[in-house]
């Protein structure tokens, strides 16, 4: 008798663990509630209530309405399988990562190259091969006498346009 008390004791995750899955398809909902339209529509949702709850979540503004609709959204996501939409997010928060990487390499590449002047011209030309050398350097000397006339630096922003430009045709993926 007692050996089938502790089988059936022994069946199932505990309390805790299921509570710790629900906070955890919240957090994930809340996730989704924070998308923009377009990446939402990348993630692969097939639960036609989920969606809508989401929607509504994003239009929610008082704080007690938002955490229950992030509760119903977590009780949604209950019955249906969370992996694809871990993935899809773990996907895009890299995406947005190597994007904010790019960001700060073509700023470090604009900043070398409004600092060290035509010394860092070589630099630019050794990441960015395609770069046409003639306009950097008018877009430099521009920026010089805008430094020097204490105008409003502009052209430091066309710079990075510009870098930016050159960097999307350079990659591999465009």
């Amino acid at each position: 008798m007692d050996d089938a008390y502790e089988d059936d004791w022994e069946e199932g995750p505990s309390k805790s663990e299921l509570k710790r899955r629900m906070t955890e398809l919240q957090q994930l909902g809340e996730k989704l509630t924070q998308l923009t339209p377009a990446q939402l529509a990348k993630v692969a949702i097939t639960d036609q209530r989920l969606i809508e709850a989401i929607d509504q979540a994003k239009r929610i503004n008082a704080r007690g309405g938002k955490r229950r609709q992030l509760q119903y959204i977590g009780k949604l996501m209950r019955d249906i399988d969370a992996d694809p939409i871990r993935q899809a997010i773990q996907d895009l928060e890299q995406g947005n990562q190597a994007e904010n990487q790019r960001f700060h390499r073509l700023e470090h590449l604009r900043d070398t190259l409004l600092t060290r002047g035509d010394a860092g011209l070589e630099s630019v030309i050794e990441q960015l091969p395609g770069a046409d050398r003639q306009h950097l350097r008018q877009l430099l000397r521009k920026h010089q006498r805008e430094v020097n006339e204490g105008k409003p630096q502009a052209t430091a922003r066309k710079i990075f346009r510009y870098l930016r430009a050159l960097d999307d045709s350079d990659s591999p993926d465009s």
